[in-house]
């Protein structure tokens, strides 16, 4: 019976990953503080789409660079920036005067020369605080996934996983210990981490991956429901993939 504590073994490390797992998966499905969650029609990175703005579409559906590609872009079409397919961004109009941390943040990433590598503009941008607080407002309202929510399900992820192997290499040396005619009952015993574990990775692909970056099941329900139909909307919730060829390159550009 040397299997046995092999076997508990393994049950405890599942059934550990498992209930942290489901725990940081319920606690990112929670609704916000104001119960809120809808686009209003796009005018600028402030434009709405139901209940959300554009800005806050595109965080959810890519995060801090999404945020910052979609400033870019609609400077760019507003001829306040230039943005160069060679991958530089030279400022035509400053925003001073607007009430735009975005805007002021883009200015100030880019520097008093007026004109920077957009490699080098959208990782400054992406940590400016504007969008830490575009960020906090979202996982207020319940919208989108906090830092500390994402790691939870990172890490429980992780742990299922580590539970899958571990089960797996126990029942394997389980079942090279014992003698061919009792290994039934080793089989049938690791069958129950195996089989918990990988539901639970299972699950995990197809239910939390999908909104554990960004947004929460209701932010996902939000972008889901939005029409493409505008430019800036399109560009918030499919990424720059659906820009003309020279925006492409410009925000594609490496340093």
């Amino acid at each position: 019976m040397v299997w046995v504590p092999l076997l508990l073994v393994a049950c405890v490390v599942a059934g550990v990953g498992c209930a942290r797992l489901c725990r940081a998966t319920l606690a990112s499905g929670r609704p916000g503080r104001d119960g809120t969650a809808g686009v209003h029609g796009a005018d600028g990175i402030h434009g709405t789409a139901s209940e959300l703005t554009v800005g806050e579409a595109a965080y959810l559906a890519g995060g801090p660079l999404r945020v910052t590609d979609l400033t870019l872009v609609a400077m760019h079409r507003e001829r306040r920036l230039l943005l160069a397919h060679t991958g530089w961004a030279t400022v035509v109009d400053s925003p001073g005067h607007r009430d735009d941390a975005l805007e002021r943040a883009v200015i100030g990433a880019i520097g008093a020369g007026g004109q920077s590598p957009i490699p080098v503009v959208r990782p400054a941008v992406a940590a400016a605080e504007s969008v830490r607080l575009l960020a906090e407002r979202l996982v207020d309202r319940g919208l989108a996934v906090s830092a500390a929510g994402h790691r939870e399900t990172e890490a429980g992820l992780r742990t299922v996983r580590t539970g899958f192997l571990l089960s797996l290499a126990l029942g394997t040396v389980s079942t090279l210990l014992v003698p061919a005619a009792e290994r039934a009952p080793v089989l049938a015993g690791f069958a129950l981490p195996l089989v918990a574990s990988g539901l639970c990775l299972l699950i995990g692909r197809i239910e939390v991956y999908p909104y554990t970056r960004w947004a929460s099941p209701a932010g996902q329900r939000l972008l889901a429901g939005l029409s493409p139909a505008d430019p800036l909307t399109a560009l918030a919730t499919r990424g720059p993939g659906v820009l003309e060829p020279e925006l492409r390159a410009a925000l594609r550009a490496r340093r």
